[in-house]
């Protein structure tokens, strides 16, 4: 019984990895089985939080140093999209400023992936709103 519970897992298994690289495409696969730039960032000195509309929250944690963002991580609740669109968020931030990190946007994301479905765009927004939102919370902290 247990060689045909692993056979039946197995095969379910990739099966759904195969639904998944068809689906979504290989650059979205590869970095859904390894998400970069994953979990809470020690030391960070920006921050953003953001629900969208889908019920996901995003966080995005970021460092800068010298004016430059050289930390970038994120964390989410939502769905296997939000985790690659956070991920692709978090690494594209790195080694920019402020000024350059705020004309990112979610299309940039959407590229990089080749699309993703109807259903699932909104998260390279959610992504892209929650990094500008750990920006504006490291320049409101310079300003005061």
């Amino acid at each position: 019984m247990s060689d045909s519970f692993d056979d039946f897992a197995r095969d379910l298994q990739n099966q759904i990895y195969e639904d998944t690289r068809k689906e979504y495409g290989q650059v979205f696969f590869d970095r859904w089985l390894k998400p970069t730039n994953m979990g809470k960032m020690d030391n960070f000195n920006g921050y953003g939080r953001i629900t969208g509309i889908c019920g996901d929250t995003m966080e995005i944690f970021i460092r800068f140093e010298k004016e430059k963002i050289k930390g970038a991580s994120f964390q989410t609740d939502g769905c296997g999209s939000s985790a690659v669109c956070g991920s692709f968020a978090a690494e594209l931030a790195l080694d920019k400023n402020a000024d350059e990190v705020m004309e990112i946007n979610g299309e940039q994301i959407l590229q990089i992936l080749g699309g993703l479905p109807e259903d699932d765009r909104h998260c390279a927004f959610l992504a892209v709103e929650t990094l500008h939102e750990s920006v504006n919370n490291y320049m409101s902290k310079q300003v005061k």
